[in-house]
Protein backbone atom coordinates (compact mmCIF):
# COMPACT_ATOMS: atom_id res chain seq x y z
CA UNK A 1 0.00 0.00 0.00
CA UNK A 2 2.83 2.40 0.84
CA UNK A 3 4.43 1.70 -2.54
CA UNK A 4 1.09 2.37 -4.26
CA UNK A 5 0.72 5.70 -2.47
CA UNK A 6 4.29 6.64 -3.32
CA UNK A 7 3.83 5.81 -7.01
CA UNK A 8 0.51 7.66 -7.12
CA UNK A 9 2.08 10.75 -5.57
CA UNK A 10 5.02 10.72 -7.99
CA UNK A 11 2.88 10.19 -11.09
CA UNK A 12 -0.02 12.55 -10.39
CA UNK A 13 0.66 14.92 -7.48
CA UNK A 14 4.36 15.72 -7.55
CA UNK A 15 5.07 18.64 -9.84
CA UNK A 16 1.33 18.94 -10.61
CA UNK A 17 1.68 16.13 -13.12
CA UNK A 18 -2.06 15.57 -13.10
CA UNK A 19 -2.29 18.71 -15.25
CA UNK A 20 -0.53 16.79 -18.02
CA UNK A 21 -3.36 14.25 -18.05
CA UNK A 22 -5.99 16.99 -17.94
CA UNK A 23 -4.37 18.73 -20.90
CA UNK A 24 -4.12 15.45 -22.80
CA UNK A 25 -7.75 14.66 -21.99
CA UNK A 26 -8.82 18.03 -23.35
CA UNK A 27 -7.11 17.43 -26.68
CA UNK A 28 -8.53 13.90 -26.86
CA UNK A 29 -12.08 15.17 -26.37
CA UNK A 30 -11.63 17.99 -28.89
CA UNK A 31 -10.34 15.61 -31.55
CA UNK A 32 -13.08 13.06 -30.86
CA UNK A 33 -15.89 15.62 -30.93
CA UNK A 34 -14.98 17.39 -34.16
CA UNK A 35 -13.84 14.19 -35.91
CA UNK A 36 -17.23 12.67 -35.06
CA UNK A 37 -19.04 15.62 -36.64
CA UNK A 38 -16.85 15.44 -39.75
CA UNK A 39 -17.30 11.67 -39.93
CA UNK A 40 -21.09 11.98 -39.68
CA UNK A 41 -21.20 14.55 -42.48
CA UNK A 42 -19.02 12.46 -44.78
CA UNK A 43 -20.79 9.24 -43.78
CA UNK A 44 -24.28 10.56 -44.51
CA UNK A 45 -23.26 12.00 -47.89
CA UNK A 46 -21.50 8.82 -49.01
CA UNK A 47 -24.32 6.61 -47.72
CA UNK A 48 -26.94 8.61 -49.64
CA UNK A 49 -24.92 8.46 -52.85
CA UNK A 50 -24.32 4.72 -52.53
CA UNK A 51 -27.87 3.81 -51.52
CA UNK A 52 -29.43 6.03 -54.21
CA UNK A 53 -27.22 4.39 -56.83
CA UNK A 54 -28.23 0.93 -55.58
CA UNK A 55 -31.95 1.69 -55.59
CA UNK A 56 -32.41 4.05 -58.55
CA UNK A 57 -29.26 3.73 -60.62
CA UNK A 58 -27.40 6.73 -62.01
CA UNK A 59 -24.78 8.72 -60.13
CA UNK A 60 -22.19 6.33 -61.57
CA UNK A 61 -19.25 8.70 -61.24
CA UNK A 62 -20.08 9.75 -57.66
CA UNK A 63 -20.68 6.13 -56.71
CA UNK A 64 -17.30 5.13 -58.18
CA UNK A 65 -15.55 7.91 -56.23
CA UNK A 66 -17.28 6.81 -53.02
CA UNK A 67 -16.35 3.19 -53.69
CA UNK A 68 -12.67 4.11 -54.12
CA UNK A 69 -12.80 6.20 -50.94
CA UNK A 70 -14.32 3.34 -48.93
CA UNK A 71 -11.87 0.80 -50.31
CA UNK A 72 -8.79 2.90 -49.59
CA UNK A 73 -9.82 4.09 -46.12
CA UNK A 74 -11.09 0.73 -44.87
CA UNK A 75 -8.16 -1.11 -46.44
CA UNK A 76 -5.34 0.85 -44.82
CA UNK A 77 -4.39 1.28 -41.13
CA UNK A 78 -5.63 4.37 -39.31
CA UNK A 79 -2.13 5.16 -38.06
CA UNK A 80 -0.74 5.17 -41.61
CA UNK A 81 -3.54 7.47 -42.75
CA UNK A 82 -2.81 9.83 -39.86
CA UNK A 83 0.90 9.96 -40.70
CA UNK A 84 0.27 10.47 -44.41
CA UNK A 85 -2.10 13.31 -43.60
CA UNK A 86 0.45 14.95 -41.27
CA UNK A 87 3.71 14.35 -43.14
CA UNK A 88 2.49 14.45 -46.76
CA UNK A 89 -0.93 15.96 -47.48
CA UNK A 90 -1.20 18.63 -44.77
CA UNK A 91 2.51 19.06 -44.17
CA UNK A 92 2.18 22.85 -44.45
CA UNK A 93 -0.49 23.00 -41.73
CA UNK A 94 1.13 23.80 -38.41
CA UNK A 95 -1.73 22.48 -36.29
CA UNK A 96 -1.60 18.87 -35.16
CA UNK A 97 -5.10 18.91 -33.68
CA UNK A 98 -6.60 20.07 -36.98
CA UNK A 99 -4.70 17.38 -38.89
CA UNK A 100 -5.85 14.72 -36.42
CA UNK A 101 -9.47 15.87 -36.73
CA UNK A 102 -9.32 15.65 -40.52
CA UNK A 103 -7.58 12.26 -40.51
CA UNK A 104 -9.86 10.64 -37.94
CA UNK A 105 -12.95 12.26 -39.44
CA UNK A 106 -12.18 10.92 -42.91
CA UNK A 107 -11.41 7.49 -41.48
CA UNK A 108 -14.57 7.34 -39.37
CA UNK A 109 -16.68 8.64 -42.25
CA UNK A 110 -15.97 5.51 -44.28
CA UNK A 111 -17.27 3.22 -41.55
CA UNK A 112 -20.22 5.45 -40.73
CA UNK A 113 -21.15 5.52 -44.42
CA UNK A 114 -21.46 1.74 -44.60
CA UNK A 115 -23.34 1.62 -41.30
CA UNK A 116 -25.91 4.16 -42.48
CA UNK A 117 -26.14 2.60 -45.95
CA UNK A 118 -26.97 -0.75 -44.37
CA UNK A 119 -29.65 0.99 -42.32
CA UNK A 120 -31.14 2.63 -45.41
CA UNK A 121 -31.13 -0.63 -47.35
CA UNK A 122 -32.82 -2.41 -44.42
CA UNK A 123 -35.89 -0.14 -44.55
CA UNK A 124 -38.79 -1.92 -46.22
CA UNK A 125 -39.50 -0.95 -49.82
CA UNK A 126 -43.08 -0.24 -48.83
CA UNK A 127 -41.89 2.86 -46.99
CA UNK A 128 -40.80 4.37 -50.31
CA UNK A 129 -44.22 3.58 -51.78
CA UNK A 130 -45.86 5.18 -48.74
CA UNK A 131 -43.84 8.33 -49.37
CA UNK A 132 -44.87 8.44 -53.01
CA UNK A 133 -48.52 7.96 -52.04
CA UNK A 134 -48.19 11.06 -49.84
CA UNK A 135 -46.88 13.04 -52.80
CA UNK A 136 -43.25 13.08 -51.66
CA UNK A 137 -40.44 12.96 -54.20
CA UNK A 138 -37.41 10.73 -53.60
CA UNK A 139 -35.39 13.29 -51.65
CA UNK A 140 -38.34 14.17 -49.39
CA UNK A 141 -39.09 10.50 -48.80
CA UNK A 142 -35.47 9.88 -47.91
CA UNK A 143 -35.30 12.86 -45.57
CA UNK A 144 -38.66 12.52 -43.81
CA UNK A 145 -39.27 8.76 -43.80
CA UNK A 146 -36.24 6.63 -44.63
CA UNK A 147 -33.33 8.32 -42.84
CA UNK A 148 -35.09 8.60 -39.44
CA UNK A 149 -35.86 4.88 -39.52
CA UNK A 150 -32.39 3.98 -40.79
CA UNK A 151 -30.68 5.92 -37.98
CA UNK A 152 -32.83 4.17 -35.37
CA UNK A 153 -31.90 0.79 -36.86
CA UNK A 154 -28.16 1.42 -36.81
CA UNK A 155 -27.84 3.50 -33.64
CA UNK A 156 -26.04 0.74 -31.68
CA UNK A 157 -23.53 0.30 -34.51
CA UNK A 158 -23.00 4.08 -34.69
CA UNK A 159 -22.40 4.10 -30.95
CA UNK A 160 -19.73 1.44 -31.34
CA UNK A 161 -18.05 3.50 -34.05
CA UNK A 162 -17.97 6.60 -31.82
CA UNK A 163 -16.39 4.54 -29.03
CA UNK A 164 -13.83 3.14 -31.46
CA UNK A 165 -13.00 6.65 -32.66
CA UNK A 166 -12.48 7.83 -29.08
CA UNK A 167 -9.98 5.05 -28.42
CA UNK A 168 -8.22 5.47 -31.77
CA UNK A 169 -7.20 9.00 -30.83
CA UNK A 170 -4.57 7.36 -28.60
CA UNK A 171 -2.32 7.03 -31.66
CA UNK A 172 -2.17 10.81 -32.15
CA UNK A 173 1.17 10.82 -30.36
CA UNK A 174 2.78 9.43 -33.53
CA UNK A 175 2.52 12.91 -35.05
CA UNK A 176 3.76 14.59 -31.88
CA UNK A 177 0.31 15.56 -30.66
CA UNK A 178 -0.16 15.86 -26.91
CA UNK A 179 -3.03 13.62 -25.77
CA UNK A 180 -3.70 11.13 -22.98
CA UNK A 181 -1.27 8.43 -24.06
CA UNK A 182 1.44 11.01 -24.72
CA UNK A 183 0.90 12.41 -21.23
CA UNK A 184 1.41 8.94 -19.77
CA UNK A 185 4.63 8.52 -21.76
CA UNK A 186 5.98 11.83 -20.45
CA UNK A 187 5.20 10.88 -16.85
CA UNK A 188 6.80 7.47 -17.35
CA UNK A 189 9.99 9.08 -18.69
CA UNK A 190 10.19 11.36 -15.64
CA UNK A 191 9.30 8.87 -12.90
CA UNK A 192 10.43 5.55 -14.44
CA UNK A 193 7.08 4.15 -13.26
CA UNK A 194 4.95 2.41 -15.90
CA UNK A 195 2.05 0.90 -13.96
CA UNK A 196 0.44 4.01 -12.51
CA UNK A 197 0.34 6.36 -15.55
CA UNK A 198 -0.70 3.61 -17.97
CA UNK A 199 -3.47 2.30 -15.74
CA UNK A 200 -4.50 5.88 -15.05
CA UNK A 201 -4.95 6.50 -18.77
CA UNK A 202 -6.79 3.19 -19.15
CA UNK A 203 -9.14 4.18 -16.31
CA UNK A 204 -9.86 7.54 -17.93
CA UNK A 205 -10.71 5.91 -21.26
CA UNK A 206 -12.89 3.36 -19.47
CA UNK A 207 -14.85 6.10 -17.69
CA UNK A 208 -15.33 7.99 -20.96
CA UNK A 209 -16.58 4.87 -22.73
CA UNK A 210 -18.99 4.01 -19.90
CA UNK A 211 -20.33 7.57 -19.95
CA UNK A 212 -20.77 7.48 -23.73
CA UNK A 213 -22.55 4.12 -23.55
CA UNK A 214 -24.90 5.48 -20.89
CA UNK A 215 -25.73 8.53 -23.03
CA UNK A 216 -26.40 6.36 -26.07
CA UNK A 217 -28.62 4.06 -23.99
CA UNK A 218 -30.69 7.02 -22.81
CA UNK A 219 -30.97 8.30 -26.38
CA UNK A 220 -32.19 4.90 -27.57
CA UNK A 221 -34.78 4.81 -24.78
CA UNK A 222 -36.08 8.22 -25.78
CA UNK A 223 -36.43 7.11 -29.39
CA UNK A 224 -38.38 4.04 -28.30
CA UNK A 225 -40.64 6.17 -26.09
CA UNK A 226 -41.31 8.54 -28.98
CA UNK A 227 -42.35 5.60 -31.17
CA UNK A 228 -45.00 4.68 -28.59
Amino acid sequence: MEQFKSDFYQCFIEGDRYTLFLSGLGNTLIITFFATILGLIIGFLVAIVRSTHDKRGGWNFLNAVCHVYLTVIRGTPTMVQLMIMYFVILVSVNNGIFVAIVAFGINSGAYIAEIIRSGIMSVDEGQYEAGRSLGFNYSMTMRKIILPQAVKNVLPALGNEFITLLKETSISGYIGLFELTRAANIVMSKTYIAFMPLFGVAAIYLVLVIFLEAMLHKFEQRLRNNER
